[in-house]
């Protein structure tokens, strides 16, 4: 088996990075890839990224950029604009930004100043970084105020939002995170933005292809801003885009360029362009909905077989799985589990009383499987597995790990991976 598209070149001229991409596409191969962040894109993708596009530099945007010789580049990014504008229903896009976290920057760049109010949802409750958590420059730089879950149910506290909002009056407000397994209300979101006349900022990172396949709903008409990276869910490269109102978008591109970034990434731009193109396809919204079939069915997998679901389920790619009853921690839980051909990654879970580096919990998402094919009748062998490694790593049976992986090595060799052929 070979990684596809080939590397001849490359294996000619550096042998050493050509063999460690083929070891690498071997391993993604091999495993089953649970990690909620991660996806296979398409051959076409990875083709795009790999062009002479990668030779371009592009100060500035179309029709107006700082170098000549834009003809081509111009017309790649106009192409992926009108694919994103098209595909969510929004009325600017940018596809610029190198990644989520700076997308995330150019949205307090172009509508807060340093010092003013951010309303977040909390790094262990699921939020993200930038959302101004205190490692991070927006929780540095802003004063951040944070929002969490109920204690009994796992899900967003609309009250608690709408209480700090009223009390704190922020600036921005940020919808979304990296660990949050139900719906999110941007309606609800919306009507608090109005009320405290705060910008909603939508961070739909790893829900977007589940939102453009309409297995989750939008908050386009809803939030000014959306913020997302292009992989995940949404299966293209690791890139990142925003959408805005008309109001909201010029503001937008001037954060983005020159206010954060230099030249965008044109190979970049143009594998988001075609990830975007088969977004837009039925076969995606088939996909994206399967997506969230085969969670739903490991969600139910896990909970027959005595695991703690954080909110008792799922309504869309993602678990995040408590520990705390299976008597281990989620560190050693995602290593035994990797050994054993399972990749996730430890995770805290709300009101976790053990450290972020070494959390009560781990979190899995079904994107990748489901990509290699994997349907919801799969979900119970892999709860099976994800339940004897759980058991082995407590007792430190690694024998038990090493028959697992052969056994998920087995199963999955009848489900091709893009990128890695025979």
């Amino acid at each position: 088996m070979t990684h596809q598209p080939g590397m001849s070149a490359l294996t000619a001229a550096d042998p050493e990075i050509a063999g460690l991409v083929e070891r690498e596409a071997r391993r993604q191969h091999d495993k089953i890839r649970l990690i909620a962040s991660e996806n296979y894109v398409s051959e076409a993708v990875l083709e795009a990224t790999g062009t002479v596009l990668t030779n371009k530099y592009s100060e500035g945007y179309p029709g107006r950029r700082y170098y000549e010789g834009q003809q081509v580049i111009d017309q790649v990014e106009r192409l992926a604009v009108q694919r994103a504008k098209a595909l969510f229903g929004a009325e600017h896009a940018n596809v610029q930004p190198y990644s989520g976290s700076p997308a995330n920057l150019a949205a307090y760049l172009a509508f807060a100043k340093p010092g003013d109010t951010v309303l977040g949802m909390a790094l262990p409750d699921g939020g993200h970084l930038t959302h101004g958590w205190s490692v991070s420059a927006t929780g540095k730089w802003f004063d951040p105020v944070r929002y969490g879950v109920r204690k009994e149910t796992g899900r967003v506290d609309l009250d608690q939002v709408r209480d700090l909002a009223r009390r704190h009056r922020p600036t921005l407000i940020f919808a979304g995170g990296t660990a949050i397994p139900r719906t999110i209300d941007f309606p609800a979101f919306a009507e608090i933005a109005r009320e405290v006349g705060a910008v909603l900022v939508a961070d739909i990172a790893h829900i977007a292809g589940l939102v453009a396949g309409g297995a989750h709903p939008s908050p386009v008409g809803y939030a000014p801003v959306i913020t997302t990276t292009t992989h995940k869910t949404l299966r293209g490269p690791r890139g990142a885009m925003i959408l805005a109102d008309a109001e909201h978008g010029k503001a937008i591109d001037k954060a983005v360029f020159p206010g954060l970034q230099g030249g965008p990434h044109n190979h970049t731009t143009a594998a988001i362009a075609v990830a975007l193109g088969e977004a837009a396809t039925p076969e995606f919204r088939d996909y994206a909905h399967a997506v969230v079939d085969n969670a739903r069915a490991l969600a139910e997998a896990l909970l027959e077989r005595g695991f703690d679901l954080v909110s008792g389920g799922t309504d869309n790619h993602l678990l995040l799985v408590d520990l705390t009853g299976k008597g281990i921690g989620g560190k050693p839980a995602a290593q035994a589990l990797d050994r054993a051909g399972v990749e996730l990654n430890y995770n805290t879970v709300p009101f976790d009383p053990r450290k972020p580096f070494d959390p009560s919990g781990i979190r899995l998402g079904t994107s990748s499987i489901t990509t290699r094919g994997l349907r919801p009748e799969h979900q119970p062998r892999l709860a099976e597995w994800i339940d004897r490694a759980v058991t082995a790593a407590a007792s430190g049976d690694e024998q038990a790990l090493e028959r697992i992986a052969a056994e998920v090595h087995e199963l999955l060799a009848a489900y091709p991976m893009p990128g890695y052929r025979a």
